[in-house]
């Protein structure tokens, strides 16, 4: 745990929150400023900043937890859809630097845009980029 990381606190049981599930690496909170209805937040009790400073274990776990939760939430919600959203980074979205997953039940005209605004790459430029990032 980090001392001075909120969602450690909050993860840890230090600063009460809405406590939707707990095991012994995560705990689930109800989100503070939801996007939707039931809009929760897996938060590691560990402390990892973002995915690249994740292990493998703890990984696989969080994105466990993220398919059984979002089935529950499905159930229980009657949503019309769901997002499972994970930011890395401040310019993509990373607000608090604790790896955390978004679980954001969606509606009809629940009036959110979650997306992006697809791009127009040219064939030569696909090329070069799938050289670059191939496996």
């Amino acid at each position: 745990m980090k001392d001075d990381c909120i969602f450690c606190k909050l993860a840890n049981g230090i600063i009460p929150t809405n406590v939707v599930y707990e095991d012994d690496d995560f705990t689930v909170i109800m989100d503070a400023a939801p996007a939707t209805k039931g809009h929760c937040l897996i938060l590691p009790k560990e402390h990892f900043a973002n995915i690249y400073e994740l292990d493998d274990e703890t990984a696989g776990k969080a994105f466990k937890l993220a398919k059984k939760m979002a089935s529950h939430l499905t159930d229980k919600l009657n949503c019309d859809g769901f997002n499972i959203v994970q930011n890395n980074g401040e310019t993509a979205g990373q607000t608090v630097f604790h790896f955390h997953i978004h679980l954001i039940p969606r509606y009809n005209d629940d009036g959110q845009k979650i997306g992006w605004k697809p791009g127009q790459p040219s064939q030569d430029e696909q090329s070069e980029i799938l050289s670059r990032i191939k496996c």
